[in-house]
């Protein structure tokens, strides 16, 4: 009999393991991001390439197709991707730690 209450207080642990280590991961990656440098939302493609250097990639713009839908184009760096509409960032996002992380995946090509 008393090998029931501790053999569901393990069950009970190890079932709530992988939420806990979830919710460090999301921890992890919000104080890593606060420290993180981004461009700022408003600056021009110019600005953004004297202050981080060249990007690693410029992806073709998607959208344009009408007037109320404009280019986005994006930059990919080591750790962040930025989005502009026309010159101007519109978004800076920063890519996911590792591959078992849940996020925001890496940007489509």
């Amino acid at each position: 009999m008393r090998l029931l209450p501790a053999a569901l207080v393990v069950a009970a642990l190890c079932a709530a393991a992988p939420q806990a280590f979830a919710d460090r991961l999301l921890i992890e990656r919000v104080q890593s991001e606060a420290g993180m440098t981004l461009p700022a939302r408003g600056m021009r493609m110019a600005e953004v390439e004297r202050k981080f250097g060249a990007p690693t990639q410029r992806m073709d713009p998607r959208g344009g197709q009408k007037r109320q839908w404009p280019a986005i184009n994006r930059w990919t760096y080591p750790n962040f991707v930025v989005y502009f509409e026309k010159d101007r960032v519109i978004d800076a996002v920063a890519i996911r730690a590792g591959s078992n992380e849940v996020g925001p995946k890496p940007p489509i090509k």
